[in-house]
């Protein structure tokens, strides 16, 4: 009889213990969401990291960035790159840069996207993307929809919001050359180079 018991409560326990199994790759997005939320970027570390990309000397980084803290908080993670672009009516812009996760690790990433509005000029930038409510890296691949309000002259510096679902990308630029003008478009990250602009 006690026998019995036992095996009933092993059966029980395995039983339940196999209910509770995820799949693999869930468990390891979770574990990635986890780690890529648990530990945000400081406001301090950001503004190390932006004005030794940008250079000391740059005026209105601090401003900047402290603005984009002050609507949204630390970021999980964030990017730093280089991309141009230019426009008359349409628009259109490329970029490349690494992504760098709370957790340490990083990768590649290219962006790209077109605009249509009243804009007007070309513009080289240096480019530090703030990301949040970011799960995974794969959720960062697709298009962020987003209105900008540009205007660069030599040593500018511009701020914008792109967003889709709850993610958010923040994109802080410090460019040189002339685009003035207000469009509407899209920026669409992805870890692979194309010249396709959608």
């Amino acid at each position: 009889m006690k026998i019995l018991r036992l095996i009933s409560w092993i059966l029980l326990f395995i039983l339940s213990a196999c209910a509770n199994r995820e799949p693999q790759a869930e468990t390891e997005a979770q574990a990635e969401a986890q780690a890529i939320m648990a530990n945000p970027y400081s406001q301090g570390t950001i503004l190390r990291e932006a004005e030794d990309f940008f250079g000391r000397g740059a005026q209105g980084v601090a401003d900047a960035f402290n603005r984009v803290f002050a609507d949204n908080g630390p970021p999980g993670a964030y990017i730093r790159g280089e991309e141009g672009g230019a426009a008359f009516g349409v628009g259109l812009r490329y970029g490349h840069g690494t992504l760098y996760l709370s957790d340490g690790s990083t990768s590649p990433v290219y962006w790209r996207g077109p605009s249509l509005g009243v804009d007007v000029g070309g513009s080289a930038t240096k480019v530090f993307m703030l990301i949040y409510n970011l799960n995974t890296v794969t959720d960062l691949y697709q298009r962020f929809g987003g209105v900008e309000g540009s205007l660069y002259f030599v040593g500018g510096i511009g701020v914008n919001y792109n967003s889709l679902d709850s993610i958010v990308v923040a994109p802080v630029r410090f460019g040189v050359g002339w685009r003035q003008g207000v469009n509407i478009g899209y920026l669409h990250l992805s870890p692979e180079s194309s010249w396709l602009p959608f």
